[in-house]
């Protein structure tokens, strides 16, 4: 077997944009016919740039080769132009590649991914979502109102309390002020009140029925940062999320030493050599790799693997597409440190368009489908009808210092 064609998508999220402005898709076919697909994270470039990257090193790695031989692609596409170090935009190309590699295997072998690289240990997985605002654009930007679920006690706790009445058990938030250029900063004593003051709401509207995750984007300093964190301690939130800019986990831990609250890392970073300076440094106690930018399915398990040798727990995270989605059900499904995934809403929305059949979710959890491979096929129709046409990037950062 070996790999004969690549096809690339660079797909536009429609209004309200759940889950990012594109999403990055690829095939792989092989010479008996057998395809498989997979998605990249990687928001550096303009994506169509980025979808002629992916296909550039399958051109130079993959084509005419045999798709089972991923460690080899992993090796050629780390050291692609005399690197060998951890990029951001490589690996978000390797993992799309590698991703689709293994739904071909899965689908050669008649088995489900995660029966391949463990086994499974959960019959379901846990998920949380975001609160999002009821209607308009999700960007917080670009809302309908000035006040929304982003900035306003109220509405956040209203649709914490609709989530948790849907099944959900977790929600997540990000009050704490915008990210920029000069991250990071000291946070303004109006962004420390906000986040006490949402923390408190939703923590009010559901109890002890969800938990609250507490996400931030690396806008602090560590000083900052635990300023922040002792603010929102009493609201015992099951995680701070990257409190401080991912590139110094040494800094990051910290935060980790100063606060009673679970740091929890990953969306950024990429490799397990990356992970392995979080884990040296005791930089957080749970992982968040990104299966569309962390090296695909083997090397988020290898990482996976080291965190459990210290205790480390595992929440793959997930802003883009369904592809993404399902490559990260197939990871912590076995996954004995697996903790919690990261739900675009119930999958439903464009997400389901996208496949020819739905992710499975029910009553808070995700449902591992038995299908081979990835369990998911990509609704190519839906692909070609929805192009993007935009210039800006996926996610983007405030380009102005953020000031007192």
């Amino acid at each position: 077997m070996h790999v004969q064609d690549v096809k690339t998508w660079v797909v536009g999220n429609p209004p309200p944009q759940t889950g990012g402005r594109y999403f990055i898709f690829v095939k792989l076919t092989t010479n008996d016919g057998i395809h498989g697909y997979g998605e990249a994270y990687a928001a550096t470039f303009d994506p169509h740039l980025t979808a002629k990257m992916i296909e550039d090193a399958a051109a130079r790695y993959l084509v005419g080769r045999d798709p089972h031989d991923v460690d080899v692609l992993f090796r050629n596409c780390y050291s692609s132009g005399f690197s060998q170090r951890p990029d951001v935009s490589m690996m978000g190309c390797y993992s799309a590649l590698e991703i689709a590699c293994w739904d071909i295997i899965g689908k050669a072998a008649g088995q489900p991914v995660y029966k391949l690289i463990g086994g499974q240990v959960h019959e379901t997985l846990r998920s949380y979502t975001y609160l999002y605002p009821a209607s308009g654009s999700v960007y917080p930007d670009e809302t309908e109102s000035a006040k929304n679920v982003y900035n306003d006690p109220d509405l956040a706790a209203e649709a914490a309390l609709a989530c948790v009445k849907q099944g959900f058990d977790a929600v997540k938030f990000d009050p704490a002020g915008p990210y920029t250029i000069y991250d990071g900063h000291m946070p303004r004593l109006a962004d420390i009140d906000l986040s006490a003051n949402m923390c408190r709401a939703v923590r009010e509207a559901v109890g002890t029925k969800a938990d609250i995750l507490f996400g931030t984007h690396g806008q602090f300093t560590a000083g900052g940062a635990i300023r922040l964190a002792k603010a929102i301690e009493p609201y015992d939130p099951l995680w701070f999320e990257e409190p401080v800019p991912p590139d110094m986990p040494e800094v990051m831990a910290q935060v980790a030493r100063a606060t009673s609250i679970p740091v929890a890392t990953g969306e950024r970073l990429t490799t397990r050599f990356e992970f392995g300076r979080v884990i040296e440094n005791r930089a957080a106690s749970i992982l968040q790799p990104d299966s569309g930018r962390s090296g695909g399915i083997l090397e988020t398990r290898k990482i996976a693997a080291m965190a459990e040798t210290f205790h480390i727990q595992i929440a793959p995270h997930c802003y883009c597409g369904p592809i993404v989605g399902a490559a990260n059900i197939q990871i912590a499904t076995a996954c004995p440190n697996f903790l919690i995934l990261e739900s675009i809403k119930t999958w439903d929305g464009f997400h389901e368009k996208l496949l020819k059949k739905k992710i499975e979710w029910q009553d808070g959890h995700v449902i591992p489908s038995k299908e081979p491979g990835l369990g998911v096929e990509l609704n190519e129709d839906v692909c070609e009808a929805h192009p993007w046409k935009g210039d800006t990037l996926h996610l983007e950062m405030a380009k102005q210092p953020l000031m007192p």
